[in-house]
């Protein structure tokens, strides 16, 4: 088989017609990167962020969404512009040491998401079905059969799959918070920075757990394997109008999840940091007292809902990049049956492992430990993006302007800083 991204997906969906045509081609992409930022690992750093600090931390949300949206627009302009993405790119360019070392990285930090997905699609389980934690774990493996099935009938079936349970996600979200009357002058107060990130380490942590939620590492190898699934025409001019067209389609999709990613936070405030509730991190607990202090068993059923949809969300999601990062730095082609199985063993055996020696009450805690575990495999995904996407040599005429690449290296520069900061005030007993 050719080494093409996504094997049978690859330039799969036509790009014809008028302009608003060959726009409508491109609008999907950006809706399953945009998954990964509202999965269940957000849910628990959003919770447990809102419920503790109130607002205050919604102003890291905006930011890490901002972030989001600069990386992923570069993602998307590295694949168009040289037909590879992210993870071949690393495999052909950067010494093999080196990308092995990415791989690796890209590889732990995919694990991490799927260990979220478990636990968040198994809570969702429970809650409205009421499986056991310990089975409904187990049973999110029987998911990549899901997948297998919406790959088969071909790509825009599977964003088409993405896009539904997002419209689901949004209205439930939607009723929760007409149900909750968050106060306005709340929310615009957590859009201002607070001092207290740089002194509080918890915030500190929290906010890390936000970013690697928000700005994850394996969306960046995502979207520049599935831009590649436009049949592009080759010419300069047509690179150039599905970059632009890539980066609204993703623009717009984000600006959707910062929505959601923010509603889950305000929510948190406004429910629980408003009542005294300040240390809800488990998400069972945050469906247990959402009924009871908003006065509506439907706002719980929602919740419930919206949860085992971005379970479901992320499972398709973190299958395809899971995918492109295999088959990219390795060349090593997987079913995608065998793919899923491949990352589920490694998240469903410290699942069940957290389940048995500290009880349910531990998930919550796994869940945001597993987004700072994105944050510090962050960079090592950033900056190889943004070097590339800075060099002529490999660009071309479609090389990042300058000053983009100059923002996005502030980025990655300020994403380094916050994790070794943390990792500095943890050493020294902070």
């Amino acid at each position: 088989m050719s080494d093409v991204s996504l094997g049978d997906s690859f330039r799969s969906v036509a790009v014809r017609g008028a302009p608003a045509r060959r726009f409508m081609a491109f609008l999907g992409p950006g809706y399953l990167v945009a998954t990964g930022y509202m999965d269940p690992g957000n849910w628990a750093t959003a919770l447990a962020g809102g419920s503790k600090f109130g607002t205050a931390l919604l102003f890291v949300a905006v930011i890490s969404s901002l972030m989001a949206i600069l990386l992923q627009s570069l993602s998307a302009r590295l694949a168009l512009a040289t037909g590879r993405d992210l993870a071949q790119l690393c495999r052909d360019v950067l010494p093999r040491p080196v990308a092995w070392v990415l791989w690796l990285i890209a590889e732990t930090a995919i694990i991490a998401t799927d260990l979220a997905e478990v636990i968040g699609a198994a809570i969702g389980l429970e809650l409205l079905f009421g499986i056991p934690l310990m089975f409904g774990v187990v049973l999110t493996a029987l998911d990549v059969f899901l997948v297998l099935a919406l790959q088969r009938l071909g790509f825009r079936w599977l964003e088409a799959f993405v896009g539904a349970l997002l419209i689901v996600i949004a209205v439930a979200f939607a009723g929760q918070l007409v149900l909750a009357r968050p106060e306005f002058a709340e929310i615009a107060r957590g859009l201002s920075p607070t001092r207290e990130l740089f002194t509080n380490n918890d915030m500190l942590y929290i906010a890390l757990g936000i970013l690697g939620a928000t700005v994850m590492p394996h969306n960046l190898y995502l979207h520049s394997g599935a831009v590649l699934t436009r049949d592009v025409g080759p010419t300069i001019a047509d690179k150039r109008e599905a970059i632009g067209f890539a980066t609204i389609d993703s623009t717009i999709a984000l600006a959707f999840a910062l929505v959601i990613n923010g509603s889950i936070l305000v929510l948190a405030a406004a429910v629980f940091h408003a009542n005294g509730e300040h240390h809800v991190a488990e998400l069972q607990e945050a469906h247990r007292l959402i009924a009871p202090l908003l006065g509506s068993v439907m706002a719980a059923h929602l919740f419930g809902v919206a949860l085992l949809a971005c379970g479901l969300n992320s499972t398709v999601t973190a299958t395809l990049a899971g995918q492109i990062v295999m088959e990219g730095f390795v060349k090593m082609r997987l079913s995608p049956v065998a793919r899923r199985l491949f990352t589920r063993l490694f998240a469903i055996g410290p699942a069940i492992l957290v389940i048995f020696l500290a009880g349910e009450q531990a998930t919550g805690r796994l869940l945001v430990a597993s987004q700072v575990v994105l944050s510090f495999a962050l960079p090592f995904a950033v900056v190889p993006l943004v070097w590339m996407t800075g060099s002529r040599a490999l660009m071309g005429e479609l090389r990042a302007p300058r000053w983009v690449t100059a923002l996005a290296a502030l980025v990655a520069l300020a994403i380094i800083a916050l994790n070794v900061k943390f990792l500095w005030d943890a050493a020294a007993g902070g």
